[in-house]
């Protein structure tokens, strides 16, 4: 009991830690914020001249739409879907050795990159993510969550999405061990978590079977659902079956980063003599 109330301080330490660490970024989250309203004026203006052409496309008005912009803006950062978490760390100290001394902390490497991410993520939510949404709000007709409960159902879609995230980012990372160049996957990653999560537009707007493909994807959990979840989508069961989908994918997603973690392991020691 001693023992996992050490490790569960240990990872909070770092978890906060990280936290402080963008904190001290200040100029460069002011920036982001900038960065993101205006990306989001772009997005959102496009949006209006979409569903002017195409009332009710992907079963959202046009005020649902535009909450969806400005979601993704907030969401953008952290979840880290264009990059800017922890994985070029990893893949950089992979390539120069300095994973062995990680691997000789008295920690779960997972777990410790998984309590980084997480404290980026928090502070990245609430420095980059609440201002542009707060912008939004200001500028366009949102669609805002009338109930508490409403909020806490998405705040846990949002955990849950970046739980999903990291596993995913931790899979490329650890790829390194292999190719020793990470840059090509990461784009490769950066592009279909892009696409696939519905940053661009929303994947309920995809036709078909694409559309399908596209929302059975691990990336649809951590903007498209969120954003389903805010808009008041999914309820009930339907909540139930968005948190389950989210869960099943980081099961799966983490059990696989177990498992390349000790295959990458033992090519360390097997390197290392």
């Amino acid at each position: 009991m001693h023992v996992r109330t050490g490790r569960f301080r240990l990872y909070a330490a770092v978890a906060g830690g990280s936290f402080r660490r963008y904190a001290t970024y200040r100029v460069a989250t002011a920036a982001g914020v900038f960065t993101n309203s205006a990306f989001g004026l772009i997005l959102a203006y496009t949006y209006v001249a979409l569903w002017d052409e195409r009332p009710g496309l992907g079963g959202y008005d046009q005020s649902q739409a535009l909450t969806y912009v400005w979601l993704a803006q907030g969401l953008l950062t952290s979840m880290a879907l264009m990059g800017g978490g922890f994985e070029s760390e990893l893949i950089e100290r992979i390539r120069t050795g300095d994973i062995a001394v990680d691997l000789y902390r008295p920690a779960d490497l997972q777990l410790w990159w998984l309590a980084t991410d997480l404290g980026r993520g928090g502070f990245q939510l609430l420095g980059r993510g609440v201002l542009p949404m707060v912008f939004g709000a200001l500028v366009f007709d949102l669609t805002l969550p009338q109930d508490v409960g409403r909020w806490a159902a998405f705040l846990l879609a949002v955990v849950l999405g970046a739980l999903v995230g990291f596993a995913l980012r931790y899979l490329v990372a650890l790829s390194a061990f292999w190719l020793l160049d990470g840059a090509g996957t990461l784009q490769v990653a950066m592009l279909a978590g892009t696409f696939f999560s519905g940053m661009l537009l929303p994947l309920n707007v995809f036709p078909g079977a694409l559309g399908e493909f596209a929302r059975a994807l691990p990336w649809s959990a951590l903007l498209q659902l969120p954003a389903d979840v805010f808009l008041g989508t999914h309820s009930g069961t339907g909540l139930l079956r968005v948190y389950a989908f989210q869960l099943g994918w980081a099961a799966v997603l983490f059990t696989a980063g177990r498992l390349l973690q000790a295959a990458a392991t033992r090519r360390v020691v097997v390197q290392g003599g």
